[in-house]
């Protein structure tokens, strides 16, 4: 990257001349666009098929449900609009339920990004895209007017180019120290939130912060035969007693036994000596999200000093990015180092145990994994409760996190120049919200209907 902040803003202007902000309002469908649920099943061909059905019902259940599932199609989608040509780390699914709260190293409470599946270099309006169309789709589903839903996109636009201008005047090291410390937010909000959203925020706060290792050990384990095992609460959660035959059973606890050895080997040198003073316990296979259904998922259960000083992690199968086939090639070499790459990149503060491995499974094959803690603070917004004004305030505070992660993956200065100082940006931006959302109910419709047709299989209600 060029040092010169000049050259940058040049960079950034000469792109805004050659593909105007305001040109990211269009969205039409291609003539010869996949059908989605081609793509789809071509996405699906490498996870468990006994576990598609879970999640095909969890796509169906609404065209929001269906648009957190469906990268793919976005992906191939947003690959067809106008590109400003200034690439980013993206997240890569920047939808609204992929931000939340959790703790950082310091024991903080942070909102932040917190899913980088997907994440991969590419053209930074990609994200902000995917952001303003699952509100517009959680706005449609709270049954806010065209105007209300409209007002939310903006917001969140504006909110994410006036953050880009600020970070683009900063030093190097306020840009990387920069997050959304939820205790110092309640301060800065004040009287804004106003006294319900105050409470909910408060509310919220206090909730994540019961969701930690020990809560999900008390919760997902117990005594059997006077030992501590997970247990079963199939099949969202199968220990690998349950799932396999005993000699399979012990190939694959030494599989991930191996695993875990080599996935040490990729945290720095402290949090191996951490790491060390933990013992393997017990394994179980988890269903976890929508979108990623069907992956394979390990919870692994460790202790350290003795049976109340637990650890629980979260092994977690990392294909292919969505978005590599429509950007230029990044050599991670490693799938799960990519995951792990983007996020450290991405967030503000990242889990003291995100690693990374590759292991041969069963049938031969070599696949790609990270890891990370179970739950650590981890708390999530409840959208059905939100009335427009606390979705565009919900909306703004998504668009500040994501321009913030991109200013620390790209060149703030030039996608800052890009933006300008008028709301060409966000006005585009409201208007292809509108469209995409319509598109993806048009998807939506066509999902539901190969499930009704018996071209997919569709297990509803888990």
């Amino acid at each position: 990257m060029n040092s010169d902040p000049a050259a940058r803003a040049a960079t950034g202007r000469a792109a805004r001349k050659r593909v105007p902000p305001d040109l990211h309002a269009d969205f039409q469908p291609a003539a010869d666009r996949p059908d989605p649920v081609d793509l789809l099943v071509a996405d699906e061909t490498d996870r468990l098929p006994e576990l598609l059905p879970i999640r095909h019902g969890r796509m169906a259940a609404s065209p929001l449900a269906f648009l957190r599932a469906s990268a793919v199609v976005m992906a191939a989608d947003l690959a067809g609009t106008p590109s400003s040509g200034l690439v980013s780390q993206l997240c890569g699914d920047a939808h609204m339920f992929n931000f939340g709260l959790y703790a950082s190293p310091e024991r903080r409470l942070v909102f932040d990004l917190n899913d980088f599946d997907e994440t991969h270099p590419g053209p930074f309006e990609w994200d902000v895209k995917r952001l303003v169309a699952s509100l517009a789709l959680a706005g449609r589903a709270n049954g806010f007017k065209r105007k209300e839903r409209a007002a939310i996109a903006l917001a969140a636009a504006r909110s994410y180019r006036e953050a880009m201008t600020q970070f683009a005047g900063m030093r190097e090291l306020d840009v990387w120290y920069a997050r959304a410390d939820v205790e110092e937010l309640q301060k800065q909000l004040g009287d804004q939130l106003g006294k319900e959203r105050r409470r909910r925020l408060e509310k919220a706060g206090a909730k994540a912060r019961t969701r930690t290792n020990l809560q999900a050990y008390r919760k997902l384990t117990a005594l059997v035969d006077g030992e501590r095992r997970i247990v079963a609460d199939p099949p969202l959660l199968v220990p690998v007693q349950d799932l396999i035959p005993d000699v399979a059973r012990k190939q694959l606890e030494s599989q991930i036994r191996d695993l875990l050895a080599g996935f040490r080997d990729s945290l720095p040198d402290d949090r191996q000596k951490l790491f060390d003073a933990f013992d393997f316990v017990d394994l179980a296979r988890k269903v976890v999200g929508v979108g990623s259904v069907g992956t394979r998922c390990w919870i692994v259960l460790l202790t350290g000093r003795d049976d109340d000083d637990p650890l629980l992690l979260q092994v977690k199968e990392a294909g292919r990015s969505v978005l590599a086939a429509y950007t230029p090639d990044a050599d991670y070499r490693h799938e799960g180092r990519r995951v792990v790459a983007g996020q450290r990149i991405m967030q503000a503060a990242s889990d003291i145990f995100l690693g990374w491995h590759r292991v041969a499974g069963f049938d031969g094959k070599t696949r790609d994994f990270y890891v990370r803690q179970l739950r650590d603070w981890k708390g999530g917004v409840v959208v059905e409760v939100m009335d427009p004004r606390g979705m565009r305030a919900y909306g703004e505070l998504c668009g500040w996190t994501l321009a913030r992660a991109h200013a620390r993956g790209g060149d703030r200065i030039a996608i800052a120049a890009y933006l300008g100082d008028d709301d060409r940006f966000e006005r585009g931006l409201a208007l292809f919200a509108e469209l995409y959302a319509d598109q993806t109910e048009r998807d939506h419709s066509t999902f539901t209907a190969a499930i009704s047709d018996g071209r997919l299989s569709a297990q509803t209600g888990i």
